[in-house]
């Protein structure tokens, strides 16, 4: 009778061993559906920052509006006839 409980508790303490620390047991369960919801949120990210730029290409294989909107943006470019206005802030001295 002895042997048989001992045979029993030593099967309930590996079975919670491999329950809570083993591989497939609950810690690493946990892991994995942390490492999921990491990849979802930066699935997510890339997948906003792929569509901003296909609107880009977009717009950009549509017309010259796209390219001139680039150029004045990034370049400071402007048109013959265009008067360029720049407004500066003044810091506040102590």
């Amino acid at each position: 009778m002895r042997w048989l409980v001992g045979g029993l508790l030593g099967l309930l303490l590996l079975l919670q061993y491999r329950l809570w620390f083993a591989e497939g047991g609950l810690a690493e369960a946990s892991r994995l559906s942390q490492q999921l919801a990491d990849a979802e949120t930066e699935n997510a990210s890339l997948t906003a920052r792929n569509d901003k730029l296909t609107r880009e290409v977009l717009a950009l294989q549509d017309g010259n509006e796209a390219v001139e909107k680039n150029a004045r943006e990034s370049l400071g470019l402007i048109k013959k006839g265009e008067v360029f206005y720049q407004f500066v802030e003044e810091s506040e001295s102590p």
